[in-house]
């Protein structure tokens, strides 16, 4: 394996970028390819640990669509050359069983490079309670 340069912030938001917009057009192949062979996800379902083919079906066949999302308060953290941790805030609006959602999260992804590229390994989701104006 050759040695790789650390990644730089704009690389892992793109990446990031790329696993949420793969989500909102709901293209399992990508969200699959973008994921690692087992992917650990905790949020308010508890914690999953997912294989690809599942959570390519997951994006796919999931009841509910994300409309739109919108990251702030963006910190990336690159303990080694091939590894990438990103948290952020999020806003996204998420259509459930007819009706749109507005959501306020904290995420955060751990990203792994490999022989094939990035992989997303781990995603971590909580909600935040918006305060008062």
């Amino acid at each position: 394996m050759t040695a790789h340069t650390k990644p730089s912030k704009d690389e892992i938001v793109a990446l990031e970028t790329a696993y949420w917009d793969a989500m909102k057009a709901k293209d399992g192949a990508r969200a699959a390819e973008l994921s690692g062979k087992t992917s650990l996800v905790t949020g308010a379902q508890g914690v999953m640990s997912i294989p690809r083919s599942r959570m390519g079906k997951m994006t796919e066949e999931g009841e509910w669509t994300l409309e739109c999302y919108a990251f702030d308060d963006v910190e990336v953290s690159t303990p080694a050359p091939d590894v990438a941790i990103i948290a952020y805030t999020v806003r996204q609006t998420v259509k459930m069983g007819g009706k749109s959602q507005e959501m306020h999260a904290a995420d955060s992804s751990t990203w792994v490079r490999g022989d094939d590229g990035w992989e997303c390994h781990a995603h971590s989701e909580v909600m935040l309670k918006d305060k008062a104006a």
